[in-house]
């Protein structure tokens, strides 16, 4: 089987690798269909994300035909999955307490363990959701990326009267966008890049700009989806007095006005990944309405053997959500 391997940070290759025989009673095997690249992968590519080890399989956005089952698993052969890439013990302290996002011993497939970029993996049931019918491929693959928005916006408390602004327009900002469009609110979403504004404005009733040009503006709930210290220190100057922020972005450090947090009475929340299957769950609901058009998010389908274009497309910066497509022909 074709699986790409990352053996050292920008060092990835496709290699052709006998597929694992062996089930555990609790496992699937899985084709894969599609997988999406995501920001982290690319940091895991590019040597920048502190956790991660090498060499390792990259790739965590995936969906896939369910092809072997072990004897304890329920599912059937056939049925289409997409898989939660973050494990989680079901006996810490966090985990009892229904918080499985922060697992006190939590592994991520594609950064400290083997990911999904190969045409067939093998993970346990426990972490694959079955995907209806009704449900087209391109919609299913941005599930994982999705629940990671519903879990933030669980959060706040989201009106028609409410003005959202959103800092960063990758994927996650981009979807951050189109679901609030959708819950309702006025959405302002704020990129360097024209070519990520161009992108969000097909996502909705959207107004899209450069940070450059707020001035005297302030929200009811200002999204960091972009991950860098700039938009962080500019995202808490435009809360407005009782606001909320909702940190999604992964900067490493960023200088924060306390003083004018405490004056304003400004709420900071951090919100990492999701919680499986609720959040998941959620999402499924979400895609099955019409009124929310999330296939602008996805610029580019690329077959994995041309996978140095596609990590050259999602690394440029230019894109939305570039996929590889595992399959056969």
């Amino acid at each position: 089987m074709l699986e790409l391997r990352l053996n050292k940070p920008r060092d990835l290759s496709l290699k052709d690798s006998e597929p694992v025989q062996h089930l555990l009673d609790h496992e699937v095997k899985i084709e894969l269909i599609y997988g999406g690249i995501c920001g982290s992968d690319l940091s895991v590519f590019k040597g920048k994300l502190g956790h991660a080890s090498y060499p390792v399989r990259p790739g965590h956005e995936l969906l896939g035909t369910i092809i072997a089952t072990g004897k304890d698993v329920n599912y059937e052969i056939g049925t289409r999955v997409v898989v939660a890439p973050n494990t989680f013990c079901d006996e810490c302290d966090f985990c009892s307490a229904g918080k499985p996002n922060i697992c006190r011993n939590k592994k991520s497939i594609g950064v400290n363990a083997d990911g999904g970029f190969a045409e067939e993996i093998i993970v346990s049931s426990k972490y694959v959701l079955p995907i209806p019918e009704d449900i087209s491929n391109e919609k299913a693959i941005l599930i994982e990326p999705l629940s990671v928005i519903v879990h933030a916006l669980r959060k706040v408390h989201i009106t028609k009267d409410c003005h959202i602004a959103i800092m960063g327009c990758g994927t996650e900002g981009m979807l951050t966008a189109a679901m609030a469009c959708y819950l309702g609110a006025r959405i302002t979403a704020i990129d360097i890049n024209p070519l990520k504004l161009d992108i969000v404005k097909r996502l909705g009733d959207i107004r899209a700009v450069n940070p450059n040009e707020i001035e005297n503006e302030t929200f009811d709930i200002v999204i960091e989806a972009a991950g860098a210290k700039a938009s962080v220190e500019q995202a808490v100057q435009l809360v407005k007095p009782g606001g909320t922020m909702v940190l999604i972005g992964m900067t490493p450090e960023a200088n924060l006005p306390i003083s004018h947090i405490v004056r304003n009475e400004i709420s900071l929340l951090g919100s990492i990944i999701y919680n499986f299957p609720s959040d998941f769950s959620k999402s499924l609901q979400y895609l099955r309405e019409e009124k929310l058009d999330l296939q602008p998010v996805i610029s580019k389908i690329v077959p994995i053997k041309n996978y140095q274009e596609a990590y050259e497309m999602a690394l440029s910066g230019n894109y939305g959500k570039v996929i590889l497509d595992f399959r056969k022909g």
